[in-house]
């Protein structure tokens, strides 16, 4: 018999932000690093952090 190993896709939550679906990071300290991995990674310009108004998490922005 064989066993297949089924890959898994991580899938971070996400909730509305007007008409865009953001990531949701726990705290400001994960959104930091987040904010810093995808600036070194993919070389985007500077992100800032924020306090979601609809629920108790954080998300990143461009502006």
């Amino acid at each position: 018999m064989s066993h297949r190993k089924q890959s898994q896709i991580y899938e971070p939550e996400r909730c509305w932000v007007g008409d865009v679906q953001k990531i949701c990071y726990a705290t400001h300290e994960e959104a930091e690093l987040a904010a810093r991995v995808a600036e070194y990674d993919h070389g985007v310009s500077h992100l800032s952090v924020y306090k979601c108004e609809y629920g108790d998490h954080w998300h990143l922005s461009s502006t």
